[in-house]
């Protein structure tokens, strides 16, 4: 009985960490770690030893013979036919590759006759936290956590879809570093507001920000700004009860949503607002959301992707559970004759799980068809405008005819997330990023990013482990070599700094 992966993975590789028989890839070392929509475990080399499953921290990995029926049925394949693709040389010994277990040997050390460090993490999300768990696990450093929301957790909390509990139970792993006896947690703090960058640098020896990536891209298309054209990050803040959340973010009086982009938070925000809302009951669904999807006329959510279904930016794992989901008639809108014949073509890859899904060439500019809420993935097509007089009316949809009008209430972008200039730190307004060299931020010494804010919007959760190694590696050759700034070792005074700061 061999275990396998499932969709919730969040690619942190703690997994992988704990396998005494390697058998899970890619690890961070192989070319393939980072560009995976998940891990696999080779059934081949498993010893069905459960170490993976006691390490993952969202609940991911399941023995093959619970996976058999339900919805996670398919997932044993997947996994089995990661190792099935690669060369022989390439794919992992199917015999037991024991690690020689040898007295621990710590790479990364602080001199001896260093005071205690003392650094401050600006942000609560999984980039934060990881680097949080690296400092208080691998060093003696203090920590001060610092977030400008009244509640920690970033991401976690305000950013993943409520129906998926399972990968918002990382941030329990997070929340145990709360209490730790050398962490501060500083809650309601804005840096530029209530503290500016040079204070909080000059009461510590490091500051490392991790403040993601909290903007939406642009369509920059004609009626963009019309009343009912909203960001994708708008929806998902407003079903996740972020407190900057606007109660009437998104009006869900018409009958079809046209969503721009078709990445995970697309099929995220299309799937909440197409499941029936009995389901959400029991999830952590913001309860004002809820009420307002149980009063939805919404019947169908188009989804529009530039290129083709192998090449759509969703991964495999969310097309899955979309098109395992009781609720939601799933549709592929057959109006570009190439659709059919990628999905016919396809031996493999996300092409290959559509072609049991209905094809149909859809009037959109009638009203949805009533019955089943469903959710059309419509392929090779882009929005050229957003038309309305008061508020949005439709939408101009390219395809491979010319275009075509839409008739929609509503318009949501989800093409991306762009960073926002943290005052008194370099930003470039290109990337989206703040300057830096593998985490040190340019012209300034003992500052540091990690997340999202230093590399851009690019790769999960768990992608945040690898990029918080590097950042923290920086800092402690930084100490090791006298090139922090040298600053009072005298006590902190952020407290008399912020007095209004709550534990």
């Amino acid at each position: 009985m061999a275990f396998a992966i499932t969709q919730n993975c969040c690619n942190d590789a703690s997994c992988i960490a704990a396998c005494p028989v390697n058998c899970i890839h890619p690890t961070p070392d192989e070319p393939d770690f980072g560009k995976t929509d998940m891990l696999y475990i080779d059934p081949k080399s498993c010893i069905d030893c459960g170490a993976c499953v006691d390490a993952c921290p969202v609940d991911a990995i399941f023995p093959v013979e619970s996976l058999l029926s339900g919805p996670k049925k398919p997932y044993p394949e997947i996994n089995a036919g990661y190792f099935e693709a690669k060369p022989p040389a390439e794919a992992s010994d199917p015999a037991p590759n024991f690690h020689t277990w040898n007295p621990p040997v710590f790479k990364r050390s602080i001199p001896s006759d260093f005071p205690m460090l003392d650094v401050a993490v600006v942000g609560t999300g999984p980039a934060g936290m990881y680097a949080v768990e690296d400092l208080l696990l691998h060093t003696s450093a203090r920590v001060t956590l610092i977030d400008r929301l009244p509640l920690a957790g970033g991401l976690i909390r305000y950013g993943v879809a409520p129906d998926h509990p399972d990968t918002k139970k990382i941030g329990e792993t997070f929340s145990r570093f709360y209490s730790h006896p050398r962490l501060r947690m500083r809650l309601g703090v804005q840096i530029g507001r209530d503290l500016s960058a040079a204070e909080l640098a000059a009461q510590h020896d490091a500051v490392i920000y991790a403040v993601g990536a909290s903007s939406a891209k642009e369509l920059g298309v004609p009626g963009e700004d019309l009343p009912g054209s909203i960001a994708a990050t708008d929806v998902v803040a407003w079903y996740n009860g972020h407190p900057e959340a606007s109660a009437t973010a998104i009006d869900l009086s018409g009958e079809r949503i046209v969503m721009v982009g078709n990445g995970n938070v697309a099929l995220d925000v299309a799937r909440v607002l197409s499941t029936d809302p009995g389901r959400l009951e029991s999830t952590s669904i913001s309860r004002s959301a809820l009420t307002g999807l149980r009063s939805s006329t919404v019947r169908e959510v188009l989804i529009l992707g530039r290129r083709g279904p192998a090449e759509a930016a969703y991964t495999s794992t969310e097309l899955i559970a979309l098109t395992e989901h009781e609720d939601i008639d799933l549709v592929v809108d057959a109006a570009d004759p190439r659709v059919a014949e990628e999905i016919a073509a396809a031996t493999g890859g996300k092409a290959a799980l559509l072609r049991g899904v209905r094809q149909e060439r859809i009037d959109f500019a009638a009203a949805p068809a009533v019955g089943k809420r469903r959710i059309v993935l419509k392929f090779h097509s882009e929005s050229r405008q957003i038309l309305g007089r008061e508020r949005v009316e439709g939408v101009v949809v390219s395809e491979a005819s010319g275009t075509r009008e839409v008739r929609a209430g509503q318009a949501i972008r989800a093409i991306g997330y762009h960073g926002v200039p943290v005052p008194g730190l370099p930003f470039d307004a290109s990337s989206g990023t703040i300057p830096n060299a593998g985490g040190r931020i340019t012209g300034m010494p003992g500052n540091y990013a990690v997340g999202w804010i230093k590399r851009g919007p690019s790769g999960g959760i768990g992608a945040n482990k690898t990029c918080v190694q590097e950042t923290i590696g920086a800092l402690i050759e930084d100490v090791v070599s006298g090139a922090l700034p040298v600053r009072s070792r005298r006590s902190s005074m952020l407290a008399g700094l912020l007095p209004r700061l709550q534990r």
